[in-house]
């Protein structure tokens, strides 16, 4: 017997507010990692055992045949190519660069608009008019907010790089989402079977990027993998899919915009980084693009 409603929506809130709230400091997480001594190797590395350790008992049970499930190995291996460690090397790489709400305003943001052009040049999609004004005032507002760090002010100084890196990750993701959506694949199932996978390829990671994880202090390793792995790679997940299960995808979608408040008061607490004027001003132009362009019909 399900719930009554009102508490079923409160249910519902209750799980997009804490996804948004682990995914906020995530980047804080990250940039605290560069600050304790560790790569991003190790951070990736910790990250994918972390995760496979908790997804393992449920993906025994759920992925038939295991470990790809219903996706099979030829899409399971291309979605891990996206969003495995690739993705989190990239992620970490990025906050040794910038700040970390740099992650949280640009990856966000730019996800919608690349997911848009890709979903109207390849799959020959047409969107609505406010969803483009939507786009158009994200870009805009990123633009503002990556200023100083693109003309390499003296307060953002090679900030520039963490950026760029910030937005091949919004490509990945874009490709990863469209492609998820084309072949109905289940969100649960695709997070389950991508960690496993790159399970096997972290022995040559350790090959070829820097590990420090026996030179650093047991605190920050625990740190990392709880956060990465078990707060954002299975917990975070779970919470945005019952969120979407209870409120629907479109509303679930609206709490994406905290994701860059947390991580400026995250950020500011934490880590004592700073948001300047024009940061701040870039940021709330991107936040309100991203809840126009959410709130708009996907289609024209």
């Amino acid at each position: 017997m399900s719930p009554p409603a009102s508490p079923r929506l409160a249910i519902g809130f209750a799980c997009g507010i804490l996804a948004s709230l682990i995914w906020g400091v995530q980047a804080v997480v990250s940039r605290q990692s560069v600050t304790d001594g560790l790569s991003a190797g190790d951070v990736t590395i910790l990250r994918f055992l972390a995760a496979a350790l908790v997804l393992l008992p449920f993906a025994l049970q759920r992925l038939k045949p295991f470990p790809v499930g219903k996706l099979g190995w030829k899409r399971a291996l291309i979605l891990t190519a996206l969003v495995g460690p690739s993705y989190s090397l990239i992620l970490v790489g990025g906050a040794h660069f910038a700040p970390a709400l740099h992650s949280s305003v640009i990856t966000p943001g730019l996800i919608p608009v690349v997911t848009a052009l890709l979903a109207v040049l390849v799959l020959g999609d047409r969107i609505s008019p406010l969803r483009v004004v939507g786009l158009a005032i994200i870009v805009t507002g990123i633009a503002v907010f990556s200023y100083e760090a693109l003309v390499d002010t003296p307060t953002r100084e090679g900030a520039w790089i963490g950026d760029l890196l910030f937005v091949l990750i919004a490509l990945l993701w874009s490709v990863f989402g469209l492609l998820a959506r084309r072949w109905g694949a289940d969100a649960v199932e695709v997070t389950m079977a991508t960690c496993l996978l790159s399970v096997p390829l972290l022995p040559l990671l350790a090959l070829v990027q820097p590990v420090h994880l026996l030179q650093v202090p047991l605190p920050a390793i625990a740190l990392q993998a709880v956060y990465q792995g078990v707060l954002v790679g299975a917990g975070a997940l779970f919470l945005y899919t019952q969120a979407v299960a209870i409120l629907g995808a479109s509303r679930a979608a609206l709490f994406l915009p905290l994701v860059p408040v947390v991580t400026a008061l995250a950020g500011s607490a934490l880590l004592g980084e700073h948001a300047s004027p024009l940061e701040i001003a870039g940021m709330a132009l991107a936040i309100l693009g991203m809840v126009v362009a959410l709130k708009a019909p996907s289609h024209a």
